[in-house]
């Protein structure tokens, strides 16, 4: 089979879309097929050696609102060039919008199944446009709805989000398909090695975190709680945290501000034997995000033999089972009560290795080969069936047109509302109460 797939979050970007890609598209080639990822450029995407004809990167500009993402600058001229090179027997959109628009239309074009994985809640993500507010909120999950519904099939990384999705209106297929971990790789991790290069004492309690940087990750959260167990333990203990992202000075400074700078280990973006080492040095990982599809960065914990303690959400809850291999707290937790539980593992007797065992078999669940088999199947399944669209291209092109121009309307509506409120407010500091604020 041809998959091409069309992604805004690629190598080198850190998340959990781009691993996903990533990992899917290595384990189907693997079996023989071939894969055409289109992503935006990312910088250091340069540097990476395997792309070849692999990947078509589409020019974007870089670190859009002060965020680690790209936006693409449509061409799609380049875009229908490489496709047609290609031949594709599948289209398979990673977004609903920027690059996703591209996939909608080359699956209409060309007739071809197109599959969609809702990998994000993207309400929770709208404090990356200028206008952050329940509108854009409901705007969001509207898009992500709509565009679901003009696909062949959807792909939901856990249950909880294949069953939120469809109460919100997706009434075509959904499939449930994480996205697998490799087992192997998390085990062999060094985790004395990488606590000798980050200075990190061998028997000190390590409490981990890793993940991208960013507000929706609740990390402000996050660093208070274990500030206050690092504080009670009564062993010098550490906070490892790997990632990189906008939120990385609000941590440090938040360290900082309590005295514990020399507790916190910053250790940034980390692949290969530092990925896996790093999982190995931590004893318990935690995680405080309630915006995840999917928790796969609690799987790899879990590869590594590391229970966890998180907030009770979406994809987390399908991994973490309370006082079976971690600890799964009401989202309403307290921090305090977060730290309590944090402190109360550190507690446990050192011979109880229950809910290390339950982690590395829970994280078996979800193996690379067994997720990439389920996806290859799902293809092969669309492509039997060759089903035909609900939807023309001229309804397909005026269904979505009418969509996106609903939401630029909206989009000018509360612009434009910002635009009276913040000269009102300018106007009234600079003693211009009486101004017209529209001027």
């Amino acid at each position: 089979m041809n998959i091409c797939m069309f992604t805004n979050a690629y190598l080198p970007h850190v998340g959990g879309v781009a691993r996903s890609v990533a990992f899917f598209a290595q384990d189907i080639r693997k079996r023989g097929h071939k894969v055409l990822i289109v992503s935006p450029t990312f910088p250091g995407h340069e540097e990476l050696t395997e792309e070849d004809n692999d990947v078509l990167r589409v020019p974007a500009i870089q670190n859009f609102k002060g965020s680690d993402f790209s936006v693409i600058i449509p061409l799609p001229f380049i875009i229908s060039k490489k496709i047609n090179e290609f031949q594709p027997q599948i289209i398979h959109s990673h977004h609903p919008y920027l690059l996703g628009d591209a996939a909608l239309r080359a699956a209409y074009r060309r007739k071809l199944p197109l599959v969609f994985t809702h990998h994000t809640l993207y309400e929770k993500y709208t404090h990356y446009t200028p206008m952050d507010s329940d509108v854009m909120k409901r705007l969001a999950i509207l898009l992500s709805t709509r565009y679901a519904n003009l696909c062949s099939q959807v792909v939901a990384p856990s249950k909880s989000i294949a069953r939120l999705i469809k109460q919100r209106g997706v009434d075509i297929p959904v499939e449930v398909i994480p996205t697998g971990v490799d087992i192997d790789f998390f085990q062999s991790g060094n985790g004395d090695k990488f606590r000798t290069l980050h200075d990190i004492p061998s028997h000190a309690p390590v409490i981990g975190h890793l993940g991208r940087l960013a507000p929706e990750k609740n990390l402000e959260y996050l660093a208070r709680a274990v500030i206050l167990a690092l504080k009670q333990l009564p062993a010098k203990a550490f906070f490892l945290v790997i990632g990189a992202g906008p939120s990385d000075d609000t941590v440090r400074k938040i360290f900082s501000a309590e005295g514990l700078e020399d507790r916190l280990v910053m250790a940034g973006k980390q692949s290969g034997p530092g990925l896996s080492g790093a999982y190995k040095a931590m004893d318990v990982f935690v995680f405080s995000s309630t915006s995840e599809t999917q928790g796969m960065v609690l799987v790899e914990a879990m590869a590594a033999g590391k229970p966890v303690i998180a907030l009770d959400a979406s994809g987390v809850r399908e991994v973490v089972t309370d006082h079976h291999n971690g600890r799964l707290l009401p989202e309403n937790t307290s921090f305090q009560e977060f730290s309590k539980a944090v402190i109360e593992f550190f507690n446990r007797p050192e011979h109880d290795r229950s809910w290390e065992k339950a982690a590395l078999n829970t994280a078996r669940e979800f193996s690379r080969d067994r997720c990439a088999d389920r996806l290859i199947r799902l293809y092969e399944s669309l492509l039997s069936r060759q089903p035909a669209s609900r939807y023309s291209e001229e309804e397909m092109s005026d269904t979505w047109d009418k969509l996106l121009t609903s939401l630029k309307t909206e989009w000018t509506m509360l612009s434009e509302r910002a635009k009276v409120i913040r000269h009102a407010v300018q106007g009234t500091e600079n003693g211009k109460k009486g101004d017209d604020p529209t001027q």
